[in-house]
């Protein structure tokens, strides 16, 4: 099937298997960060609960965009990859798949809120690494920047969950005068309408917004798995006619003829020329993919690996080099006429992981609700704590995901109960062992992560050579 060997095929099943799997998890692990409140203070029933929060994961996955999904497989570098054999290619897919799995089911186990973005993106380094050593390119080929963006957006976040909850406490304190809002929630009595409807609409948000950014991560990993097996067919949109870029590639050739070169950083001017092949290359492509006889997959993989390039360059061009407004507009609007073609996603892959997502919210929730909801602080959650952390969770996930950046739902949600809490009684009130075991599973998984994925990474490649 899709002109793959048995074995081969075999391969790649496993691969997408894998990937449903560490999305199942994902939904069974984070998200009953956004479940917690509701359950907690007996807004809604557990079965109620999680079925909800499974639905708008569903919809988040299926309706938040492709930002994040892309920025995960920009942390691979897929162009060495694919040039290289195929048992490096599922070698890395499975190494990602199964230390984030196998870190996931652990921490989930003993009943920490662990991020599965942190898993993933010290898997990616591991795994990254280890290919550098195999293939012998160096590290230089690594998306360093986009490694650094992500693990920035990853470690700060939690900060910004503590003290927005605070802040937040400090607001709600000020506008609503009602006790009732920030006592302990009741475990025989259902909290005020007005209270189980802030509750429902927080728990509505964070489970939307877990959905568009972290199961994005799964669409992301579903992307670079066809990818690598398949990157005739899928390396470039397959709705899209490649013979229609010539008119885009001229725009950006006139475009690149009013740059001045010499204001280009000497680290960057490789770069830069080798994007001008590029569009050489691109307008040659365009042209012969003009005869309707011609196989245009051949040429797929060495489109997206072009555009990638012009993309790359594109931003150097316009933060180095200032142009006039009609040039810059120009080498922007074209750029994102080109990046149509490589940033894309099969409806079929949404659904898929849409479901998976969806589908493991309704399992496994409950370690992970009396951590967040009796072991953080002295004192149980009150309505007020769960509501602000979860109003900083969903507001802080969808800026990141607007910015294409991942973020952890879990540490971003578990700061916020314990910065919602420490306004009440200070860090006196918070449970210094939970936290301690919080902030060691936060130190740890990237690592750990690292040295894991490493190591599987060079099994795996060593079984399947």
């Amino acid at each position: 099937m899709f002109g793959l060997e048995p074995s081969i095929f075999i391969l790649f099943i496993a691969c997408i298997v894998c990937a449903i799997i560490f999305e199942f998890i994902n939904g069974f692990h984070d998200t009953a960060n956004a479940v917690a409140t509701v359950i907690y203070t007996r807004t809604l029933k557990p079965r109620i609960a999680v079925l909800w929060s499974g639905l708008w994961n569903f919809l988040g996955v299926y309706l938040g965009g492709i930002t994040v999904a892309m920025a995960i497989m920009h942390l691979l570098p897929l162009d060495v990859l694919i040039e290289q054999s195929m048992s490096l290619s599922v070698s890395l897919i499975l190494t990602l798949l199964i230390t984030a799995i196998i870190w996931n089911i652990g921490t989930w186990y003993l009943g920490l809120p662990c991020s599965s973005s942190h898993t993933l993106l010290g898997s990616i380094f591991g795994a990254s690494l280890a290919l550098a050593y195999v293939t012998n390119t160096g590290v230089a080929n690594l998306p360093w920047k986009k490694l650094e963006e992500a693990g920035l957006s990853l470690l700060i976040s939690p900060l910004f969950g503590f003290f927005l909850a605070i802040g937040l406490m400090f607001l709600f304190s000020i506008f609503i005068k009602k006790k009732r809002f920030f006592a302990q929630a009741d475990k025989n009595k259902k909290p005020p309408f007005l209270v189980r409807l802030t509750l429902i609409l927080t728990c509505t948000s964070v489970s939307f917004a877990h959905g568009s950014n972290d199961g994005q991560k799964g669409v992301g990993l579903m992307m670079i798995i066809l990818i690598c097996f398949l990157p005739a067919k899928f390396a470039i949109d397959p709705a899209k006619n490649p013979a229609s870029m010539g008119g885009n590639v001229d725009h950006i050739i006139w475009a690149y003829n009013k740059v001045d070169y010499s204001k280009i950083p000497a680290n960057d001017t490789a770069l830069v020329n080798k994007s001008k092949h590029s569009l050489i290359r691109l307008k040659e492509i365009s042209s012969i993919l003009s005869n309707p006889e011609e196989n245009t997959h051949k040429y797929n993989f060495e489109i997206r690996k072009n555009i990638l390039i012009l993309e790359s360059a594109s931003k150097v061009i316009l933060s180095t080099n200032p142009t006039d407004a009609k040039v810059s507009k120009e080498l922007k609007q074209n750029i994102k006429q080109l990046k149509s073609y490589t940033e894309f996603v099969p409806w079929w892959i949404m659904l898929l992981v849409s479901l998976s997502l969806g589908m493991g919210t309704m399992i496994g929730w409950k370690r992970i609700v009396v951590t967040i909801g009796e072991k953080i602080g002295k004192k149980h959650l009150s309505y007020a704590q769960g509501a602000s952390a979860e109003i900083v969770a969903a507001s802080t996930i969808a800026v990141s995901t607007m910015f294409g950046l991942p973020v952890s739902t879990t540490h971003v949600l578990s700061s916020g109960i314990a910065g919602a809490m420490s306004t009440r009684g200070g860090i006196k009130n918070i449970q210094a062992d939970t936290v301690k075991s919080i902030l060691l599973a936060w130190a740890l998984t990237i690592p750990v992560a690292v040295i894991i994925s490493g190591g599987l990474f060079l099994f795996i490649n060593w079984i399947l050579k």
